[in-house]
């Protein structure tokens, strides 16, 4: 005969009775003590901003983050676990200067930095008493008297030494990295928190002609020919060092409607000259006239490959350090889905364009400042 169970179990006193056992008896501590001649299992917390209070998606974190070393606690191992604070970053710095009323670096600056930094590390700890208590409710087992901090000038310390460690062993270097970054803040932004902001809107698109070089092959007849190259951000042209098409796909040398020659995809013909040819003729007041294009000849795009042609802005900025620019790569990334089948490459700007860059070995043109 079983005994009825009560369904009136009040999970809130039974966790506070649980955690108050953990507590009064040093449950976690003994955890530790029993294990200190095992295997080391080391743990450091990812650490939380104490700035910003925790919510639901910590819940799953900090659950997560407990599991595993529980688990290697029942395996046997000792399992140090060292609880942290993030106390560096931008998020700290914008909700201090929207508490003192400040916009931005020059704002900061006139303030004082050493003022500003002081009221960062107050704000830190602004929630540091609920998210011990938060972690304390989900069973978070950490070492809590005993964190690591990151202003804390051991910690700081902690991080030029493995940097200068880096550094002895040769893995230290100086390149660029393509980021997204705001000029109100002067820092990068992380792709995560782009992307929150990110919409679908219409943006003008803009094709641009790249003249190919005096005796290059490619230029019939008494003319010269173009190659014509698609842009979402015609704002980078001035960075231009390479025009990049789809080695797998097919190209062609025509004859336009306007008497000069272009390269661009066989498939987006139609799309791109037919529709300059008819806006032409609307313009003109037209309502015949010669056909949008005549194809010359066809041929794949990696025989395009190091075709060189003439930089779009008479070029008279920084040292390019020795290297080439201004011919033809090749990459699979190109798509036809629109455009010309041709994409300007500018390595400063996107990370297709930085990497096609270190793979040709292009010249690294920035014409744009910190502001924008």
């Amino acid at each position: 005969m079983y005994r009825k169970v009560s369904t009136d179990l009040g999970f809130v006193e039974r966790e506070k009775e649980v955690s108050r056992f953990w507590k009064e008896n040093h449950i976690f501590e003994k955890s530790m003590e029993g294990r200190k001649d095992g295997e080391t299992y080391m743990f450091y917390d990812g650490p939380p901003t104490a700035n910003g209070k925790p919510h639901i998606g910590h819940v799953l974190t900090r659950v997560i983050k407990d599991m595993i070393p529980r688990y290697r606690t029942m395996k046997g191992y000792f399992v140090p676990r060292k609880a942290g604070w993030d106390t560096h970053g931008l998020p700290v710095e914008l909700e201090v200067e929207k508490e003192l009323g400040l916009d931005g670096k020059e704002q900061i600056e006139k303030y004082g930095l050493e003022p500003f930094i002081e009221k960062c590390k107050e704000s830190v700890w602004q929630y540091k008493g609920m998210w011990e208590d938060f972690s304390e409710t989900v069973g978070f087992w950490a070492d809590m008297e005993n964190p690591y901090v990151t202003y804390h000038d051991d910690y700081i310390e902690s991080e030029w030494w493995a940097l200068k460690e880096i550094w002895k062993k040769g893995l230290l270097y100086k390149g660029h990295k393509i980021v997204p970054y705001c000029p109100r803040c002067g820092t990068p932004l992380s792709s995560h928190e782009v992307a929150q902001g990110y919409k679908d809107i219409k943006e003008r698109s803009a094709i641009a002609r790249f003249w190919l070089k005096k005796g290059s092959e490619l230029n019939e007849g008494e003319g010269r020919t173009a190659i014509l190259a698609w842009t979402t951000t015609p704002w980078t042209l001035p960075s231009n060092v390479a025009l990049c098409v789809n080695p797998n796909e097919t190209y062609a040398l025509v004859r336009a409607f306007d008497g000069n020659n272009y390269i661009l995809a066989e498939a987006l013909l139609e799309p791109v000259l037919s529709g300059a040819a008819a806006k032409a003729k609307d313009k003109a007041g037209e309502t015949a006239g010669a056909p949008a294009f005549e194809i010359i000849r066809t041929f794949s795009g990696k025989s395009l490959e190091h075709t060189e042609y003439e930089p779009l802005f008479p070029y008279e900025g920084p040292k390019t350090e020795g290297k080439k620019g201004w011919y033809v790569v090749c990459d699979d990334y190109v798509t036809l889905t629109e455009g010309t089948g041709v994409v300007h490459i500018a390595p400063a700007f996107g990370e297709d364009d930085n990497r096609i860059g270190k793979k040709y070995d292009l010249p690294f043109l920035q014409f744009v400042d910190g502001k924008g």
